[in-house]
């Protein structure tokens, strides 16, 4: 049997950017794919750009909720595929060829959970304004303030079913504190696949001001905490100062 892959979109006014995203996982060449877009009861005209692309995705809800976490946590709940993915509302595939290969990787049947390397962009997606560079998960990279880059983070739905989802106690951060459970408490085993495979507008709940990238990065010092892995306050400088060479290093090819 193919390898199915439930990809999950969460939007919140964001007319700018959907029909992007819903373009972008419809494009893909791998066929085998359940797109669910879970709208945050959205008032800008996001759901009538929603609604002109419909047959484009498989499920759409629409109503208030908890925060982009908790509307994350639906989507888990309703996706039927073997692999789970999210894929912000501003954001699109570095290609047409993204799922294809993630779905050739889940078909080692040993393999939990893929990810691979992530470029900010402008508001046109047409510069490079950071790089995400990621490398093979080892013990120890959690504590130095390393993540995955979320949108890239592709995981078994098993995985989710045994581990739990999205820690809603954490508003700017639950991802930190997901992908850490995985990969440093429960040690699934994880595949890197060193290319850019998804293009991001900068910006982001998290990154939207000085004040949320301290707090985040605060939260991230206690999922750390949390996770009994034995960080000190100065966790939260680290994990900030791990980011800048982000800034100056380009991706082949883009």
């Amino acid at each position: 049997m193919p390898v199915k892959i439930s990809i999950v979109t969460v939007s919140c006014n964001s007319a700018a950017t959907i029909e992007d995203t819903i373009l972008s996982v419809a494009g893909q060449s791998y066929p085998h794919v359940e797109h669910i877009i879970i709208d945050s009861a959205s008032t800008d005209g996001t759901l009538n750009i929603i609604n002109r692309h419909r047959g484009k995705f498989s499920v759409m809800i629409s109503e208030p909720d908890g925060g982009i976490y908790d509307a994350m946590n639906k989507g888990i709940r309703l996706a039927m595929g073997d692999v789970i993915g999210f894929l912000n509302a501003d954001d699109v595939y570095s290609n047409t060829n993204v799922l294809g290969e993630i779905a050739g990787t889940f078909e080692d049947a040993t393999v939990d959970a893929c990810y691979g390397d992530l470029v900010y962009m402008d508001e046109s997606l047409s510069r490079v304004v950071r790089y995400w560079k990621s490398r093979p998960y080892r013990d120890g990279l959690f504590e130095k303030g390393w993540m995955p880059a979320h949108p890239t983070f592709f995981v078994r739905r098993a995985v989710f079913e045994r581990y739990g989802s999205f820690d809603p106690v954490f508003r700017l951060q639950s991802d930190f504190d997901l992908t850490m459970r995985f990969l440093s408490i429960h040690k699934i085993k994880s595949v890197y696949l060193p290319k850019v495979l998804v293009k991001m507008r900068l910006g982001g709940v998290t990154n939207s001001s000085i004040a949320n990238i301290i707090k985040g990065n605060v939260e991230a010092y206690r999922a750390c905490r949390k996770n009994g892995l034995g960080v000190t306050p100065l966790f939260v400088v680290t994990k900030i100062l791990s980011r800048v060479p982000q800034f100056f290093s380009k991706p082949p090819g883009l």
